[in-house]
């Protein structure tokens, strides 16, 4: 899966200098999330999103 292919809608959720988070809607109807962290994409399905921002915010 790549950002810029044309058969999905993506949305940028986040960006910095050296990082992004997207979003895509899949053809299928779900949406999946991605991080890219230096040439790292992480990739997740909702429930695994939502839990890795829970995760995020016990960060300090």
């Amino acid at each position: 899966m790549k950002k810029d292919d044309p058969e999905l809608n993506t949305e940028t959720i986040a960006e910095t200098q050296h990082y992004m988070a997207w979003q895509a809607d899949e053809p299928d109807g779900e949406t999946t999330y991605h991080v890219e962290i230096g040439n790292v994409t992480l990739h997740f399905f909702q429930e695994e999103w939502d839990e890795f921002l829970s995760l995020v915010k016990q960060l300090k």
